[in-house]
């Protein structure tokens, strides 16, 4: 706001209604509002009302005169720094001035009023009054600008730190994925070369029905984990960009589990392990059957991975208005601080343990969850294996 914007107000004082007037029609303006007190209880009530710029204040009143109201105002925190002129028709005896002084004031007009004077010295507050907000509002302006520059400083900090983290999140995955990818395709590139050298050395002995079919077992292994590793990326680009499917059907819980168990098999006995299932039949509740089947061989593929090849127990059951589904192992566990990590994105838990994978499975299972309006928890301690729930509205 300009200066010349700012609307002055000003307040004059005297028990006579004539006296008001005729000073009320020396200092009017378009650019101030004059306010009339007929007593100093009257002034009182409007200075607690208003921000004056200057009070004009009659010293002869009756009841309250005009050096006891001016003291009043200096005793008070939201008056004590208007400027008071007193106006009096005693005198120029410089004991009553000076009484004055004492009293808070910055000047006096003495009856008959000087016309000029007057007009002058209201002028010279008024535009006190006006510099001083115009100033008030520039530092009020100033430091509102200062506190907004401090948050977007703190944005800026946040936002550059959660791009450092981004981007230490895309190197460490770029370094898993191109680890990960790489395994099965070692596998792929060393069984083809040895093939190849097989065959130019016209070595039919290599390629007996039994060979073959293990070949194209190995060959499937190898070719499941790099579908496995690409569905990963791809649900967790689904997730972002908010287009993961979910298509529910009516099916039976505890039958797709033990299903899903019996293709595992090979798995658990490649990882010298045993799973026990026990199970309620049936479950029946309506959920996407792949997205719980994927869910599910996420936890199973954990379980064998960290349960220390000793048994795992799988359990599918009601309780209330939900489904459950529990895996346990018998494994290394997870601590405590950890266990708030390992449903985020890359996040994988190494320990002592040979890691692999993206890092992606649990951070896929649980938005799987939360898409069925379920949820996912693991209880565990380190050395005592863990538990996950699954809970599925029925």
């Amino acid at each position: 706001m300009l200066k010349s914007d700012i609307q002055a107000k000003l307040l004059i004082v005297d028990d006579l209604p004539e006296n008001l007037l005729a000073l009320e029609a020396l200092i009017k303006g378009e650019d101030r509002t004059v306010y009339k007190a007929l007593s100093a209880d009257e002034a009182l009530s409007l200075l607690l009302q208003h921000e004056f710029a200057i009070a004009i204040l009659d010293v002869q009143m009756p009841g309250m005169n005009g050096f006891e109201l001016a003291e009043l105002m200096r005793g008070t925190e939201k008056t004590k720094s208007i400027p008071i002129v007193f106006v009096s028709a005693a005198g120029r005896e410089m004991n009553y001035a000076f009484k004055g002084y004492e009293s808070g004031a910055v000047d006096f007009l003495h009856k008959p009023l000087d016309i000029h004077a007057v007009k002058s010295k209201v002028n010279v507050f008024v535009d006190l009054y006006r510099q001083r907000k115009a100033v008030k509002q520039q530092v009020e302006a100033l430091e509102q600008s200062r506190r907004e520059q401090e948050v977007l400083l703190a944005q800026l900090q946040l936002t550059q730190v959660e791009l450092e983290h981004a981007v230490r999140m895309r190197d460490d995955f770029m370094s898993i994925v191109s680890h990960e990818v790489r395994t099965p395709l070692n596998g792929l590139i060393l069984e083809t070369q040895l093939r190849k050298m097989h065959l130019a050395r016209d070595n039919a002995s290599a390629f007996t029905l039994d060979k073959m079919k293990a070949m194209v077992e190995r060959d499937e292994r190898q070719i499941q984990s790099l579908i496995r590793l690409i569905e990963d990326m791809l649900d967790v680009s689904r997730i972002r960009t908010g287009k993961l499917s979910i298509r529910p059907s009516e099916f039976d819980l505890s039958a797709a589990v033990g299903n899903l168990l019996e293709s595992f098999a090979a798995q658990i006995s490649a990882a010298g392990s045993s799973v026990n299932y026990r199970s309620e039949q049936p479950v029946v509740g309506q959920w996407d059957e792949f997205r719980i089947e994927q869910v599910v061989s996420n936890l199973l593929t954990n379980a064998l991975r960290y349960g220390a090849k000793k048994p795992i127990d799988v359990s599918v059951y009601t309780r209330s208005a939900w489904a459950v589904i529990e895996v346990s192992d018998q494994g290394i566990g997870i601590s405590e601080e950890n266990q708030q990590r390992i449903f985020h994105q890359f996040e994988r838990i190494a320990g002592s343990h040979v890691v692999t994978g993206l890092g992606l499975g649990l951070y896929i299972s649980e938005q799987i969850v939360a898409a069925h309006d379920g949820q996912i928890s693991v209880h565990s301690a380190l050395g005592e294996g863990a538990t996950f729930r699954v809970c599925l509205p029925l």
